[in-house]
């Protein structure tokens, strides 16, 4: 972060491409355009950028009073889900006797283009606005150079031919890009495709996001994008099993059917002994969100499917693929991080899930307010990552 001496020398500073100074402290939009800008980098200058509240365009401080809630409120942008890929920001208080300010730091995203609600907001000098064609295939092929996850990679010896450009036009594009940038788009669909991480230009060939988004037979490519269901009579994997079905095709269509099929088979509901009023076996909450996490978070490399069983007593749901980068047994579920940062942007752009990094916490307090007992996280495995629901009793 940067320091109290450093912050002073950027004050009197005019405003560019990695400076923004403002005395409001509740334009969301201001805020959000700003973050979304740094992030983007337009400018390559690998360096991190800043949006400072609380003081005017020539470095005076307002005098302002910076609370606890202001900070909050920029604080959220990292994971609410208005900005995709989620930002990596830090935000901190700077005193003066002359007011206080805050100060939100932001490092350029790996994987651009960001936007802030559906737009992709840029900076060049002073000047800044939405990212128009030319200056998106900047920000494509400057992801392109350093991808370093695996569902933006080419998957080679796929085409067009592979995914349903159907879906991708009439339920995915109004759900990612804002209607006035819509309605105005008058882009190929390589471009179009690319600039959202489902296409790769230089190799001309989808990549495993959009094979696994809107591919018409994603197993083909990623022998293990599944999803195997399977519900045991008894409370073990040795015991005879009355039903089993398997969630394959494109994650788009499969996800909304996984929620369906968890509201018509699993959420029961049992009448208590006592008050008469109906609580369910398991709220679905849980199952969907700790289902959806396995989804996004599993390891594609893997030819095993994602495990969805259910046994007399608990749901199990484990996937190839242990805790990644920052998130470690010691600081799960506080800490967080994307091995498939353009499948987690894609599912929150699509409304799946609400946020990132919320979906445990959500889980978790969803078993919380069931009367269920906290779940059971098998975490320190280098390859698999299990959680077992214990049934309401």
């Amino acid at each position: 972060m940067i320091t109290k001496d450093e912050l002073e020398n950027l004050l009197p500073q005019l405003e560019q491409d990695r400076i923004e100074k403002t005395i409001s402290v509740n334009d969301a939009n201001k805020f959000g355009e700003a973050i979304c800008a740094f992030a983007n980098d337009l400018a390559n200058r690998n360096q991190p950028g800043y949006l400072i509240v609380g003081t005017h365009d020539d470095g005076t401080k307002a005098g302002m009073s910076i609370t606890e809630q202001n900070l909050q409120t920029l604080l959220d942008f990292r994971t609410d889900g208005r900005i995709v890929p989620p930002p990596s920001l830090i935000v901190e208080k700077f005193e003066y006797p002359d007011g206080e300010l805050a100060v939100v730091e932001v490092q350029p995203h790996f994987l651009p283009p960001v936007r802030f609600k559906g737009k992709v907001c840029v900076r060049a000098g002073i000047r800044k606005g939405t990212a128009n064609e030319a200056q998106e295939r900047i920000l494509t092929e400057k992801r392109s150079a350093f991808a370093r996850s695996f569902d933006v990679l080419p998957c080679k010896g796929s085409s067009l031919d592979d995914i349903s450009i159907e879906l991708f036009k009439l339920r995915y594009l109004p759900s990612a890009i804002d209607m006035e940038t819509l309605a105005e788009n008058g882009r190929e669909l390589k471009a179009q495709l690319a600039s959202l991480k489902f296409y790769d230009l230089k190799e001309d060939c989808p990549t495993y996001a959009g094979i696994l988004m809107f591919g018409a037979n994603p197993r083909f490519f990623i022998p293990g994008a599944s999803v195997q269901y399977v519900r045991f009579k008894g409370d073990d994997e040795a015991s005879d099993f009355e039903f089993e079905h398997r969630f394959e095709g494109d994650l788009t269509t499969q996800l909304g059917q996984m929620e369906e099929f968890i509201k018509a088979n699993m959420v029961k509901v049992v009448l208590p002994e006592l008050g008469g009023e109906y609580v369910s076996s398991y709220p679905l909450r849980a199952i969907k969100e700790f289902l959806y996490n396995a989804v996004i978070h599993r390891d594609y490399q893997s030819n095993a499917p994602i495990k969805f069983y259910e046994f007399s007593d608990r749901i199990e749901i484990s996937n190839a693929g242990g805790l990644y980068g920052k998130a470690r047994p010691d600081n799960f579920p506080n800490e967080n991080d994307y091995r498939n940062p353009a499948i987690s942007e894609a599912v929150k752009n699509l409304g799946f899930v609400n946020g990132f990094n919320v979906g445990v916490k959500a889980a978790m307090a969803a078993l919380y307010k069931n009367g269920s007992s906290a779940p059971e996280f098998i975490k320190d495995q280098p390859t698999s990552f299990l959680v077992k629901i214990y049934k309401k009793t």
